[in-house]
Parts: structure tokens; C-alpha cells; sequence
């Protein structure tokens, strides 16, 4: 393995790049993306006040084989000094909320909330758990998360906390959504232990093996639930880049957006706007959409495929107030889609990450999310969409659910087009077709990226090492 190019220098496309530089058996790695800058959806504003803004992922969690596989790499890159932890213990972990009918409700918690009627829930938690135990394997091989917790913990639970809780990862919708493929560790269980309780508890399956560093090993001794670093999110993909400029086996091109990319004798031919690369491999972190339009014609059924992969749009909202102007302390709060389709969640940034708060003066700092699978809907095309709109929509969102009469001292509207990947029923059936179409065909293509399996940060950047680990028979 020679030349290897890697399309796309979102945190998938440097993370493969920075496991490829592991390997001595790549001579050189060339990193193709289209806009001004690395780190694709991990994207923060610092300002010169000290005060970071995310746009995009804000916590990461340390947990599992994928969590400590960040943590490793963060360790590795020399940011251990940079992270900063909140534990389980911390108010933003205990306490999570719902908006509905109006008004917020604390998520149960612990024994207590399990145990007693917590509303908007109209019986104990408890119940509908212990009911699951008694409830008769699943026969399909997927179906919608809506379907699939109905059918286990009742239709109230999934109306309301699985529809939230989709909307707030996926921005999408818990009835078009595939357990299998969104929640992979319910439907092992499930399959497995015959009941997600019993799963939980004896284990679903095996996992990857992943050792965990000093710091991962730190995560475990000090309960962390999530964790950010000191110049937010987007210090990972900047040291990342950092990393594989040092490295002098990597060239890095910023807007540098693929044509069109053919079968060589030896790789491929990928043409550019200003000429023409050669590679033995490639790695395509694009997402599926991007790489539909570059592919041969020749990978007609991959195309066919790839198309089959929607995504929707999220408008995030950054915003600052003076003073703490929060009626109550958590993470933050969600909505079902029965309570406003437009509004996906509120997230109290200044809560878990202070440091993040200017230096000078007490505020808060909110993240606002709407539209996702409802966008086009409530506020049309993204096209036509103004910034105004979307500031108002979520400034009375903040009026109204948490009681604040005053108006931001500052604000940011982002528009995230096509941002998250919505895995629908049948997902891996298809990611399946499509890796084994390249089998097939002996074509030298990986494909990794949020399109495929799975769209959380720590599962890109493990996909990506696995795809490396797969291409050069190793591992890294």
C-alpha cells in the first residue's frame, strides 16, 4: 500500500488519516476537502472574551470500547490537560428534561424516580420494565424504534421519552428511525437475552477490544458522563491536522472539492477542479450523497444504494444572556414531536461546561435546535429560510419554555444542511449491499463516515480505524 487519499476532512476522514500515519506500511496519505476548513460538523466559535460556542456535538461520551478509543486518541494528541470532565454525579448528568403540555418535568432518575408516578409518565417506570421481562422476542430482523420500544415498555414510554430522546440524537423521527441500526445495543439485547432488561444487565454481546489509556482509564475511576475540551470540540480535529501536517506523510488540501473519481490500472484517478490525483486507495468519509455524484457510472448499484440514505437539516442557535436566567439546572430539555415538531430541544450549555462562559460577567449560554425531520414542513426550504426567522423562533422558544422576558446580549444562527444521516428500516441490509457490491467488484474504496454506521463522534472515529485495520490486515 503506497498512496492512499482520503475524501472528506471531517473528524471521520482525519481520524482514518491519523490511524493510516500509524502504519508504516503507507507511504503517503492525501486528504481531499471541499471547504475552508478540517473538522466538518465539529465546529466552535471561540470569542476574544474566553466564551465558546458549539455548533455541532458539544459533550462526548467516554463510555465503551468507542469512548476509550477517543479518549486514547485524545491522549495520544496531547490534549489530556484540555478535557474538561462531568461526572454522573454532576447536576447537568442527574437532571435531564421534557417540555410537554407547557411546562418542564425532571426525567426520572434512580430508584426513587423509578418507583414512583413521575408526570408527564402516567405510572411507574418501574412497571413497564418489569412487564418487558415477560414480553416475546421480536420475529423481524428490524423495525422503527417507535415500534420496537411500544412493543417492549409500552406505547406512552415511546411516545414520549424515545421520541425526545430520537429527536435529540438523530433529529428525527422514533417512528421512521431502525432500532437495529440507531440502537444497536437494544436490538442485541433483545435478540440475545430475549429482554432489554436482562441485556442491560448480563450484557448484549461482545464488544470491540479496546485498551484503555491513562486517560480513558480516568474517565472509568472518576465517572464521567460526558466531556469537552477547553477551546471546545473543535480542538480535536485542529490537533488531528496538526498531527498529520507533522508527520510529513500526509498532504492536507483545503478546498479541494472531488469531481468525479475512475478505476486505474493501479487505484484510481481522482479529478479535481485544477488537476488530476493518483491513489492506490481510497477512503471515503464524504457523505453518501457527496459520493453519489463523484462515483463511475459503472457503480451504478452502489449509486442506487447510496441515494437510499436520507438526511436532514438542523438550524442551531447559539445564544447568550446576562445573568443566570435558568428557572431550573440540568443539561437541558427535549420535546416530543406531539408538543412542537418545529423545536427539538434546548440545551443549557452553561450548566455542564462553565469554562465555557466568558471571562468577565455572569451569563448563560443556550443552544437552540430545530427542524431536523420536521424542517422542510415548518419552515420550507432551507434555501429560503432566513437567519431572522430562525433567531425568532428560538428566542421565543426560550421565552416561553423557561420563562426569560429579556433578549439575548448575543446570538448565532447556523444552518446545518444535511447534517445527520437517518438510518431507516433495512439500513444495514443496505450497508451490507454496499460493501459487498466493492468486494465484488475488487474495488479499492472503503467507505466510513456518519452515512453508515453509526453518527455519534466516537463511532466515526472508531469506523474509521476499523476501516484502516481492514485495509492494511492489522491492527493499528
Amino acid at each position: 500500500m503506497t498512496t492512499v487519499a482520503v475524501l472528506g476532512g471531517g473528524i471521520g476522514g482525519l481520524a482514518a488519516s491519523y490511524y493510516l500515519c500509524k502504519s508504516p506500511q503507507v507511504t503517503k496519505v492525501i486528504v481531499l476537502e471541499s471547504s475552508s476548513r478540517f473538522g466538518g460538523w465539529l465546529w466552535s466559535t471561540r470569542r476574544s472574551d474566553g466564551a465558546v460556542f458549539e455548533h455541532g456535538p458539544r459533550g462526548i461520551r467516554p463510555a465503551g470500547a468507542v469512548g476509550h478509543n477517543t479518549l486514547n486518541m485524545v491522549d495520544d494528541l496531547g490534549l489530556g490537560g484540555d478535557i474538561l470532565p462531568v461526572p454522573y454525579s454532576h447536576v447537568a448528568s442527574k437532571n435531564r428534561y421534557v417540555y410537554m403540555n407547557r411546562r418542564l418535568h425532571r426525567m426520572p432518575s434512580g430508584l426513587s424516580g423509578l418507583l414512583r408516578t413521575v408526570p408527564p409518565f402516567s405510572r411507574p417506570l418501574l412497571l413497564s420494565v418489569a412487564m418487558e421481562m415477560l414480553v416475546k422476542k421480536g420475529v423481524e430482523e428490524d423495525e422503527s424504534v417507535h415500534s420496537f420500544v411500544s412493543r417492549r415498555l409500552g406505547k406512552e414510554l415511546a411516545d414520549i421519552a424515545v421520541d425526545s430522546l430520537c429527536r435529540g440524537v438523530f433529529a428525527g423521527d422514533c417512528r421512521k428511525l431502525s432500532v437495529r441500526s440507531c440502537f444497536p445495543v437494544l436490538y442485541d439485547a433483545e435478540q440475545r437475552r430475549g429482554s432489554l432488561t436482562l441485556g442491560m444487565l448480563l450484557g448484549s454481546g461482545p464488544s470491540p477490544a479496546v485498551s484503555p489509556g491513562p486517560l480513558a482509564q480516568r474517565s472509568v475511576t472518576e465517572s464521567w458522563a460526558q466531556w469537552s475540551l477547553s477551546r471546545g470540540v473543535e480542538s480535536l480535529p485542529e490537533s488531528i491536522a496538526e498531527f498529520l501536517q507533522r508527520s510529513g506523510r500526509v498532504e492536507l488540501h483545503r478546498e479541494a472539492a472531488v469531481q468525479q473519481i475512475s478505476p486505474s490500472a493501479s487505484g484510481w484517478t481522482i479529478s479535481l477542479e485544477d488537476g488530476v490525483v493518483s491513489a492506490d486507495h481510497i477512503i471515503s468519509a464524504l457523505p453518501a450523497k457527496a459520493l453519489v455524484s463523484i462515483l463511475p457510472p459503472s457503480c451504478q448499484p452502489l449509486i442506487q444504494l447510496l441515494q437510499d440514505i436520507a438526511t436532514v437539516t438542523v438550524a442551531v442557535v447559539n445564544l447568550e444572556y446576562e445573568g443566570s436566567i435558568l428557572p431550573v439546572s440540568g443539561f437541558g430539555h427535549l420535546l416530543p414531536s406531539s408538543e412542537d415538531q418545529a423545536l427539538l430541544g434546548v440545551v443549557y450549555d452553561s450548566v455542564p461546561f462553565p469554562q465555557h462562559d466568558r471571562t468577565n460577567g455572569r451569563t448563560t449560554r443556550l443552544t437552540v435546535m430545530m427542524g431536523g425531520a420536521w424542517f422542510h414542513e415548518v419552515f420550507g426550504s432551507p434555501d429560503t429560510v432566513t437567519e431572522e426567522r430562525l433567531l425568532a423562533r428560538a428566542t421565543e422558544a426560550v421565552h416561553c419554555h423557561l420563562g426569560v422576558p429579556t433578549a439575548p446580549s448575543w446570538s448565532r444562527v447556523s444552518l446545518q444542511r444535511d447534517c445527520i444521516p437517518q438510518y431507516y428500516p433495512g439500513h444495514f441490509r443496505r450497508v451490507e449491499s454496499m460493501r459487498s457490491f466493492i468486494r465484488e467488484n475488487n474495488l479499492s474504496l472503503s467507505l466510513i463516515g456518519s452515512s453508515y454506521d453509526g453518527v455519534s463522534v466516537n463511532d466515526v472515529i472508531f469506523n474509521g480505524r476499523t476501516a484502516v485495520e481492514q485495509l492494511l490486515g492489522t491492527g493499528v
